[in-house]
């Protein structure tokens, strides 16, 4: 599997998978150079398993990068993480106690046997749990999608602040659904992990969302469309929210239009602040660390 990269990340009318070579010119993501600068490695607190672990994704990184490059219109986790950090730098002091964001690999790797409680130490020192929104980047099967994580922090028997889960996924006609199983065991894990009081019955009842968002028409854009949801749910995400009340409303089909996606994809280079050290103090990943059927709702 090429972990970093959504080449052929879908299944095209023909039922082929879809390739650069099989979409009109025009439809091609415009190529643009990249501005934001190369990050150094942060500090890691455990620091001979992070050094194996660091060495390991520089060399997945390095071969999807000399392999499949940034001028083909792929998005690499290199790429991905460097533009989140700069979307998150334009994120209002004020506003960022409420979020917080999970590395793009770190999904992935909490799938492997070897990684999985590195992964979790990981996040247990983030305190996900203070916060209302988590964006966690999904990078599986060639492809991006987007969970967040909705007020965990809250009772799940809450119904003014409910704990639940969003997909956001750019290609439905893949299945988003095909996430739940890993998913609910990464819940499962994260709560476990924080020795937190709900029982596993409650956590497996935690709805798992899954709104008709925009949708790509290619098989190389879906890194931009993860991008794009977490930028425009930072500014329209409310302070609370129940289910009952018909949340999330502002994300529908028409969402956003293919033309405000590449102005956005096309202006987000130049959020770049050449500063490495406010790149190092504001990922919010921090300076010390690199279900059942009844409970997935499609949302029309």
């Amino acid at each position: 599997m090429q972990l970093t990269t959504c080449l052929m990340c879908i299944w095209l009318g023909s039922g082929k998978k879809g390739t650069d070579e099989e979409l009109p010119s025009q439809s091609r993501p415009k190529e643009h150079p990249r501005t934001c600068r190369k990050r150094k490695s942060k500090k890691i607190a455990a620091a001979p398993d992070s050094a194996v672990l660091l060495r390991r994704s520089a060399r997945l990184r390095g071969l999807s990068n000399r392999k499949n490059g940034k001028s083909d219109g792929k998005l690499n986790s290199v790429d991905f993480d460097c533009y989140l950090e700069n979307i998150w730098r334009e994120l209002p002091e004020d506003k960022k106690s409420s979020f917080a964001y999970l590395e793009s690999m770190w999904f992935y790797l909490y799938t492997t046997k070897l990684f999985k409680p590195k992964v979790l130490r990981w996040i247990k020192g983030l305190d996900i749990f203070s916060k209302k929104y988590v964006f966690v980047p999904i990078v599986l099967w060639d492809h991006w999608c987007l969970l967040i994580f909705c007020h965990f922090g809250e009772s799940l028997e809450s119904e003014s602040k409910t704990p639940c889960m969003l997909l956001l996924d750019s290609l439905h006609m893949a299945g988003p659904s095909r996430y739940e199983p890993e998913i609910r065991k990464f819940v499962l894990d994260i709560f476990k992990n924080e020795e937190r009081p709900e029982s596993q019955q409650l956590i497996r009842k935690i709805k798992l969302l899954i709104p008709k968002v925009p949708q790509q028409t290619n098989g190389t854009d879906c890194g931009k469309f993860a991008l794009y949801y977490i930028s425009l749910f930072l500014e329209s995400a409310p302070e609370n929210f129940s289910i009952s009340e018909g949340y999330p409303y502002f994300m529908k089909k028409d969402w956003f239009t293919p033309d405000q996606l590449e102005s956005f994809w096309l202006e987000l280079p130049t959020l770049t602040k050449d500063s490495s050290e406010d790149m190092k103090n504001t990922a919010v990943s921090g300076e010390s660390v690199s279900g059942s059927e009844d409970a997935i709702i499609y949302l029309v």
